[in-house]
Parts: structure tokens; sequence; C-alpha cells
């Protein structure tokens, strides 16, 4: 196996494959940068382009852009609160508010640092799961993908503190009624598509998220005026390297992450989005001050990018050991590797070794690589939070329609996102959260059709949930996110009687 491993980093070395690997961070780090577009359209686009390359060469243009997506998806995410996958949303909830006050450098250094060290720990991951990915894939049928659902529901409602809490279910509800709308291939009958056959395939998530975060967001900074950044807060961009060392610092928030990020992966069907939450929900759980999250804490940053990039490496898992694409993105990268005469498939994992290698290997290099890109960039970038938002906003919200258009040249993309801007405007003035709706919109598909595929496999017996040893499992881990908020208030209300402290997050001392 190591000679494997070597033979597979070798295989990228030559100039050609250098270059690929190169064009591709770029690509990445472009189409990451711009809403909407994405990883996933970017592959669609060069699929063909690759049938003249040899297998390492596409497979070093595919890594690239898959490993730097997230870095350019994390700087307008931090900088103008508008993420450029969808994954990256979580990373608005504390990035963007360090930008408005003036710490920028702090939150990119963070992004960049969480990335390549996410990156690290998922190539380590896939390289040690490989061997077991047999076993791992076959844990996980219809009851364990809904009880992993039902988790991500409980941890919308807990990590919400007082009266948001309510506001956060509620919101979390509108997403699970708008993911009943389109065609159900079980029921076999459309639901709420009032004759249009765009909404067959139910709500597009992504047009919705461009007009959730980045139209609602210029449209609010529009009818405040001024900039990203407040008037008050300094014009440099500094503590770039304080944001570096914040992720060894927080090196509990950075490893339940990468962990978190690459149990996701594993599971097909969960996706960026919903490791970043699990991860980021987590992360408040755990904190003495649960009530700094939200306002710019380092550690929402650090635990959300290092879970977006420990996925990318763990989720070839599923689909090179069964063929079976957990993400759209893995859906198209499978196109690839059918085209270069790779099979996905327990054969793969015996005759395209070296080829498997070569590709986390390049993963690797781009998540690094695009890091060190990003720090180079964030300086000139960040002068973007300085633009007067009446120069700024109809650039982004013209790029965002744009973008919402690319994703697959339907025009009800647009009118998708103009809905959802409006919708993201009204959650912002009435201090609704809306990462929750998003979240209910993910979720809500998977559990719909994993629950009633389980109960066809049990002939309608609920006692599936509980008869399995993973569903055992999953139940304790759902019990545990519900306790453990309340347990942790009780133990913080006995440290303040007895005169106890705790300590401030990095995120609260700067």
């Amino acid at each position: 196996m190591l000679a494997d491993w070597l033979q597979g980093f070798l295989n990228l070395l030559g100039y050609q494959e250098l270059l690929f690997l190169a064009t591709g961070i770029a690509i990445g780090l472009f189409v990451g940068i711009l809403p909407g577009i994405g990883g996933t359209t970017a592959l669609i686009l060069l699929t063909p382009l690759t049938f003249a390359l040899d297998p390492v060469q596409a497979l070093a243009l595919a890594g690239g852009i898959m490993g730097a997506v997230p870095m350019g998806g994390a700087v307008t995410a931090i900088l103008l609160n508008t993420p450029g996958q969808t994954a990256n949303a979580v990373t608005c909830l504390d990035g963007y508010p360090l930008a408005q006050q003036g710490k920028a450098g702090l939150a990119i250094g963070a992004a960049a640092s969480s990335n390549a060290l996410g990156g690290l720990v998922g190539a380590v991951s896939i390289l040690a799961v490989i061997p077991l990915a047999n076993e791992l894939v076959m844990l996980f049928g219809p009851p364990e993908l809904f009880l992993l659902a039902m988790i991500g529901l409980v941890l919308v409602a807990t990590s919400s503190r007082g009266g948001r809490m309510f506001r956060a279910i509620l919101s979390a509800l509108v997403g699970l009624g708008l993911a009943t709308v389109g065609y159900s291939d079980l029921a076999g009958s459309e639901r709420y598509t009032f004759g249009s056959e765009y909404l067959w395939d139910g709500v597009h998530l992504g047009a919705a998220l461009i007009g959730l975060f980045a139209v609602a967001e210029m449209v609010h900074l529009t009818v405040k005026g001024g900039s990203v950044a407040k008037a008050d807060a300094p014009v440099a961009i500094t503590g770039m390297m304080d944001g570096l060392l914040a992720s060894f610092r927080h090196w509990r928030t950075l490893l339940r992450g990468s962990i978190i990020g690459t149990f996701a992966g594993v599971v097909p069907g969960v996706g960026g989005t919903v490791a970043s939450f699990l991860s980021y929900s987590l992360t408040v759980q755990a904190s003495k001050e649960p009530e700094t999250f939200g306002k710019g804490n380092v550690q929402g940053i650090i635990a959300t990018e290092a879970a977006i990039n420990a996925k990318d490496g763990s989720m070839l898992v599923p689909t090179l050991a069964f063929g079976i694409p957990g993400t759209p993105e893995m859906a198209v990268f499978m196109s690839i590797l059918v085209l270069h005469g790779m099979q996905p498939g327990p054969l793969m994992l015996l005759k395209n070794r070296e080829e498997i290698y070569s590709l986390v290997w390049a993963l690797t290099a781009a998540c690094l690589i695009a890091s060190l890109i990003g720090l180079l960039l964030a300086r000139p970038l960040a002068g973007l939070t300085r633009v007067d938002v009446h120069i700024l906003a109809p650039l982004i919200i013209a790029l965002s329609f744009a973008g919402s258009f690319a994703i697959d040249l339907e025009l009800g993309n647009l009118i998708v996102t103009a809905a959802f801007g409006v919708l993201g405007y009204l959650m912002i003035v009435l201090n609704y959260p809306r990462l929750p709706l998003v979240i209910g919109i993910v979720l809500g598909g998977v559990a719909e059709r994993t629950f009633l595929q389980s109960m066809m496999i049990s002939d309608g017996d609920i006692s599936i949930f509980v008869n399995r040893t993973t569903c055992q499992i999953l139940l304790a881990g759902m019990a545990a996110a519900f306790l453990w908020p309340r347990l942790m208030k009780r133990l913080g209300g006995r440290r303040q009687d007895v005169g106890l402290t705790p300590s401030k997050t990095l995120g609260d001392r700067r």
C-alpha cells in the first residue's frame, strides 16, 4: 500500500500534471468566489475537455478544482456575506461579523489554515478508510440516513438560544415545507408545483441560497447605506497571522470539525452543507460561551471550514468503492472516471489504486495551495468591504443573478433567486435566522425519502429505527445533542454561583 501511495504522488510530479493541477486550482478559486457557480458547474463544463488527457492529468485537473473551490467560497462569505457555494453559508455566520468589525484578516487567516489542515485530515482519513470502505459504507441504509437527518434538525433547535430558538425552529419548519415541493418518486405524484415543470425538481437550493444570502444582504446594505465594514473599523487588513495560529490554538475545534466532515463525506447524500452545519452546531454546544457565536467568534469559522475540506476527501469513498455519488459534484466526477476507462466500484480499488492516490494527493495539494493564494489575495479583496454599497451592491446582485442562471441555464432560477432575496431581506429585518431554513430544505427531502424507504423495507414496522446497532448509536447521539446544551447551561449556572467565570474566546478578545 505504501508503494501505491508513493507512486500516486510521483505520478503528479510531471510538468504536464502539475500544469493541469495549477489550472484546476485557478479555476476552482475563480468559480468559488463567484456566487452559485461552484465546483459542479466547473466540472460539467470541463468534462468534455478532459477526453484528450490521460487519466492522471484529468484527475489532477478535477482534484485541483474540487480542492480549491471551498477557499474561494470562504473569501466572499467572509467579506460580503455571499457564500460561493452552499457549504460556505455557515462561514457567513461569524466570518461576516468579523469583516464588519475590520477583522477580515483574522477571519481569512483562520479560514485558510482550517482549509489546509482540514484537507490534510481528509487526505489521511481517506488513505486509512479506503481499505475498510466496503464495510463502512454498508453500515448506512435508509433508517440510518433518516436518523442522521433527524440529528441535524435537533441541532437546528438546540444551537439557538433564548428567543431565537423559536425563530430558528420556525425557519426550519418553513424549509421543511419547501422541501416537499416537486415530484415524489416514491409517491409517484407532484406536489405544490402549480403546473410548473420547473418545480418538478423542487426548489433549486443553489438559486435559493444566492437569493437568501447574496441578494438579501446587498438589498439590506443598500437600504442601510455605507459599506460592509463599519466606518470606525480599522482600514488595514491585520490579524492574518493571528487567524492562522487560531486553528492551532483551537485544535480541538479543528479536529472535531475534521472528524465530522470526514464522517459526513463517507455517508452518501449528506454533503458539505450538512457537514458544516453539524460541525458548527456541535462547536456552539461545546463552547462555554455559546452566545458569542454569530457575532464574530473565530471558532465558528474554524469548525466550518475544517469540516468542508475534510469532507472533500472522504466523499470519494462511496463514489470509488460502490459507484454511489453522494453529491452532484461526485456524480459529475464519476462521469470523468468512466470517460477515462475507470469503472467506480470494488474492482477500481484493486485495479486503479495508483490513480486513486494521485487524486487524493491532488486534492491535498489543491487545499494547501488555494489556502496560500487566498492569504495573498486577502488584502486586495478585503478592500471590497470599503467600497460604497451603492457601487458594490449592483455589481454583486448582477453577478448573483448571472451565477444563478448559469447553474443549469434555467430562467426559473432567476425567479427563485428574486423570491428568496425578498424572503431573506424580510428575515434580516425581522431578526429571523436564515441558516435553519436552508438546513430544513436540505434535510427535508432526505428525511422524507429515507423514512418512506425504511417503511417499505420493514412493511411499516417502526421498530426498524431501534433494532439496528448503527441506529441505536445514532439515537444515543440524538439524545446527547438534545440534552447537552441543558447540561452545559446548568453547569454554567453552578459556576456563576461559586464565582467562576469562563475564559473569553479568541473571537471575543479581539
